[in-house]
């Protein structure tokens, strides 16, 4: 096991109690599953005309092997496109941000001995089971709205695919604590990107939109917990578990924000639509075409308030100019 350094007894915090009181405090105010659960409960028909996710968001929308494709199997495609994108939130949650926060609960981690930080941690732990639950209720609701008898296997994205295999590479305990932290600090601070995308969108499905809302503004709050916790965390882990965190954290940043091409093939195939590997192929050769999400600048700024900048093997500038 590295050694890891406890914080000297009577010793300033590295971050002020007060941000994470406040929080902390705010919780019952601003969290979904306290004050919006009715209105996820009581979901509205879906409304003709409007899609299930957003056809500009859908990589090969405009391939003319997939604009030859029946308006079925092009409608098809779209409603598994929004189910990928749920079962994608709910794997994250469950397999990724839950065991860590329980970890950072359980003390695995250093820097979250104080009151504030378990608290902040447990709310937002509290939150991300809700999440599950609002994001598999979202795909039950639209397989009986899409009369969906079968779907695709889309239980294992890529983003979590990425992280067993780096987990298949370490064999020591506080190794594999360290990518599951990585890959929680990097979701929690970037997903909120994504989710506004589709909060704002018009396009879709209002109850689609709704789910994407109040997961938003869940996540604008756990966003700064993470980072302030992280900040505490990151000064107090030993040398190997801080050079393993830098390491890892590009594969993170790649993983997270990656557009998930095996499950587009999937899709395409359990779609009956034509030329699925002709339309990856293409649309894979594009410029910018590997990443359905660039904007990574929460992650940057935490990285620049570590002060290890330097060190992350990571183009944030040159990501910033791809597609989404």
């Amino acid at each position: 096991m590295a050694e890891i350094h406890p914080q000297e007894p009577g010793a300033e915090p590295h971050i002020g109690p007060n941000t994470l009181r406040r929080l902390a405090a705010a919780w019952p105010r601003r969290a979904t599953i306290r004050t919006d659960m009715a209105a996820f409960l009581d979901p509205a028909a879906p409304e003709s005309g409007l899609t299930d996710y957003p056809v500009h968001l859908i990589p090969f929308a405009e391939h003319p092997r997939f604009l030859d494709a029946s308006e079925e199997a092009r409608g098809l495609v779209n409603t598994l496109a929004w189910q990928a994108y749920n079962a994608r939130v709910v794997a994250a949650e469950e397999y990724v941000a839950n065991p860590t926060f329980e970890k950072l609960t359980h003390g695995v981690f250093p820097g979250v001995e104080r009151y504030e930080a378990k608290e902040a941690v447990q709310q937002s732990h509290i939150d991300e089971v809700w999440h599950t639950y609002m994001h598999m209720t979202a795909m039950q609701r639209t397989k009986e709205a899409r009369a969906l008898t079968s779907e695709p296997d889309y239980s294992h994205p890529v983003t979590n695919r990425w992280l067993f295999r780096l987990l298949d590479e370490y064999r020591e305990e506080w190794e594999r604590d360290m990518l599951f932290l990585v890959w929680t600090v990097v979701g929690e601070l970037h997903i909120n990107n994504f989710l506004e995308l589709l909060a704002r969108d018009d396009t879709i499905q209002p109850m689609h939109a709704l789910v994407a809302r109040l997961h938003a503004r869940d996540e604008a709050a756990h966003g700064p917990i993470v980072a302030e916790v992280m900040k505490d965390v990151f000064v107090h882990l030993s040398k190997e578990q801080r050079e393993l965190f830098i390491a890892r954290l590009p594969d993170a940043i790649i993983a997270l924000g990656a557009e998930d091409y095996e499950m587009w093939s999937q899709i395409l195939r359990f779609a009956g639509v034509a030329g699925a590997e002709e339309m990856i192929n293409d649309t894979r050769s594009l410029p910018g075409t590997e990443l359905m999400l660039t904007d990574f600048s929460t992650v940057e700024r935490l990285v620049r308030e570590l002060g290890i900048e330097e060190r992350v093997d990571y183009d944030f500038a040159g990501s910033r100019t791809g597609r989404a």
